[in-house]
């Protein structure tokens, strides 16, 4: 087995505009792999430390830290992940990683996991299979092709910061795919016709204002149609609120969410009654994020009202409310809080945490969805990651911009090689 001879890092940027960390680890074998860490805008209170510079925008200070990383991982066996991240975790020293910074702990334990596949020879989704102990068994993954962007991910007045699509036919991602593209060249038609913006948010999604948030779900049904599919039965809508963003504190009188586009607060009995007629009125089958990160008792009784709708299973999905952390996705489950929940490695820190929290996400038959963040890179890792994990539903944005493109052609690569 390989072992490290050193580690770099240097600053890029991301799909924003933004510095970020690059990490290249090289082995003393002379092979060397590289990985980029991912940005969030709408992030969690709970999430790791991103370690930025003193004005707020350069990754200087995590790039550097990356040599004190090198000079005690060098050495190290490169196949035992595990070990890697457990010593950069005790280096760092902090329970958010704050000192050394999450993104770069991140960038470092996502090279070593490349060059360990590079090293034994293997496609990076079958060595994370073989070494995690994942079913090697292939699952499509539906991907949630975020089509109408807002919220924080748009310059416009909706407040459901992404209404997706899913196309579900088959165990088939590249029908799925082709279905998703299609659907957003409709939908670009449909906007057209009614006037209506076809400027684009952070993730590739079209961000028009329009008159609710209803009348987002309207013009997908209609653009799905258009495409030639059926909504409810190839291709489904799926919401990310994030709500924690809508959230607003009172003096004395709790907490209500205010919903711009409308004028309106409501509190959180209010936004499940919303949702409520949402699921009965249009062909949805996953909400994430519906109310803020930290309103557990809105959590738990909109669960218990949401999960089961008309004889529909409802994914109701915690990003926010677990930030892919282990001890947070506990207390979830033992609260019932959800039945699903994003996986963000940066929210972490590390990829053996990240699969951690996946394995108990699965041992409870909650829903892991493998997501991108909203400021990326063309790094394809999550593409690999959710056809190692199997767990069947991929985040990268809308079928546009090659940072969200890259991991869909990845996934589009890994398929053909499988059925090869």
């Amino acid at each position: 087995m390989a072992t490290i001879r050193e580690i770099k890092a240097r600053e890029i940027y991301d799909s924003r505009g933004n510095p970020t960390v690059e990490v290249t680890v090289i082995l003393d074998n002379g092979k060397m792999a590289k990985a980029s860490v991912p940005s969030g805008a709408s992030t969690g209170a709970h999430e790791a430390h991103e370690l930025r510079d003193a004005d707020g925008f350069g990754v200087k200070k995590a790039v550097a830290n990356v040599e004190e990383i090198s000079n005690a991982l060098k050495g190290n066996e490169i196949g035992n992940l595990w070990e890697i991240d457990k010593a950069m975790m005790m280096l760092d020293g902090t329970e958010n990683k704050s000192r050394l910074g999450a993104n770069a702990i991140l960038g470092v334990s996502l090279a070593a996991a490349r060059a360990a596949a590079l090293d034994k020879g293997m496609p990076l989704y079958r060595f994370l299979q073989k070494y995690f102990e994942f079913n090697e068994d292939y699952v499509a993954p539906k991907p949630l092709l975020n089509i109408i962007n807002g919220g924080a991910h748009a310059d416009n007045n909706v407040d459901v910061q992404e209404m997706m699509v899913v196309p579900v036919m088959g165990n088939n991602f590249t029908k799925r795919i082709e279905a998703g593209a299609k659907i957003y060249k409709s939908l670009k038609e449909v906007l057209r016709s009614r006037g209506l913006a076809t400027m684009i948010g952070d993730e590739g999604g079209f961000a028009p204002n329009l008159e609710n948030n209803e009348a987002g779900m309207v013009l997908l049904v209609e653009a799905i149609e258009k495409a030639g599919y059926i909504p409810g039965k190839d291709v489904f809508i799926a919401l990310d609120v994030a709500a924690t963003e809508l959230y607003k504190e009172t003096d004395g009188q709790g907490g209500y969410y205010y919903i711009k586009s409308q004028g309106v607060s409501l509190k959180a009995p209010q936004m499940t009654g919303m949702y409520f007629q949402w699921i009965v009125d249009y062909p949805i089958f996953s909400i994430e994020d519906p109310l803020a990160e930290d309103d557990f008792e809105g959590w738990a009784n909109l669960k218990e009202r949401l999960e089961k709708v008309d004889g529909r299973k409802i994914q109701i999905i915690g990003d926010d409310l677990f930030v892919t952390n282990p001890a947070r996705i506990k207390d979830g489950i033992s609260k019932k809080l959800a039945n699903g929940a994003i996986i963000k490695y940066n929210q972490i820190g590390t990829l053996t945490e990240t699969v951690e929290a996946i394995k108990m996400l699965t041992k409870a038959k909650f829903q892991p969805i493998i997501s991108h963040r909203s400021g990326e890179t063309t790094d394809d890792f999550i593409a690999d990651l959710v056809v190692a994990c199997g767990c069947g539903q991929i985040k990268s944005g809308a079928p546009a911009r090659g940072e969200r493109v890259a991991k869909y052609n990845r996934l589009l690569e890994i398929e053909a090689e499988i059925k090869s």
